[in-house]
Parts: C-alpha cells; structure tokens; sequence
C-alpha cells in the first residue's frame, strides 16, 4: 500500500481525498485575539443552534428538516472539533450506504421487496373495487 503524509493529519492511499485538519476555520486576526476569538465562536454556536432548532422543527412539518440539520451541523464544523468529527463520520456512514445500495444482491432483494409490496396493494384493491365499486371508504354503506 502506497501511503503518503498529510502535514500531520495521518497517511492516506494514493488517489484519496484529503480531510481539511480539525480545529478552528477563523480568520487568523480573530484567532489572535482570545476574547475575540471566544466571541466568534459563541457567534458561530448560536448561529448553527438556530439553524439545527429549525432543521428539527422541520422534521414533523413540511420542509428539509435533515438537510437543514445537516446544514447546521457544517456551521458548528467550521469552528468546533466534535462536529467535525460528526459530520466526518456521517460523509463516511452516507458513504458506504451508497455503496451497499449499489451492490446487485441489495438491488435485487430491493427490487423484489417492492414488486412483491405492490402485488399485494394492487390485490387488496382490487378486492376492495370488486366488493365496494369505485366508492370512497367514507362513503360505503354495508
């Protein structure tokens, strides 16, 4: 395996793609200065807070409520280590679903599942259509 470094970041194979270092993604002149640096960072926590409040809000309602959690979550990575390390985890999770998917055997069970899900909803129409005609549930009278 032919492995080469990343500035301290730990070895990667050839033809991988790089992960940007954990830490701080501020501007330099707010790194520099400590309670302006502590600021920008309750700043950015209050900011991806209100954006991951709204992502979870949005689940029960309409609306992207994942993609605007997720969108949160990147706010909070451009300034705090553990969200990095979330969000990395997540990108490598979403990584090997999509792979997994993609696999014949998976397509095929998949594939399968849904023909054999929506012969049985078409039979259990076509049950109801032979019994009630083409009456609503509500309005049927037995």
């Amino acid at each position: 395996m032919n492995t080469q470094s990343n500035g301290g970041s730990g070895t990667l194979e050839e033809g991988a793609p790089t992960e940007q270092p954990l830490g701080s993604r501020a501007p330099h002149f707010i790194k520099r200065s400590r309670p302006l640096h502590l600021s920008w960072q309750v700043g950015v926590f209050v900011v991806g807070l209100a954006v991951v409040v709204a992502g979870v809000i949005m689940l029960p309602l309409p609306g992207p409520g994942w993609l605007v959690i997720f969108g949160g979550m990147a706010i909070w990575a451009t300034e705090f280590v553990w969200a990095q390390l979330v969000l990395r985890w997540t990108k490598r999770k979403v990584t090997e679903a999509a792979q997994k998917a993609l696999d014949p055997k998976v397509r095929r069970r998949n594939i399968t599942l849904t023909t054999v899900g929506l012969v049985i909803i078409a039979a259990l129409l076509a049950v109801y259509v032979w019994k009630f005609g083409l009456a609503l549930p509500w309005n049927v009278s037995e």
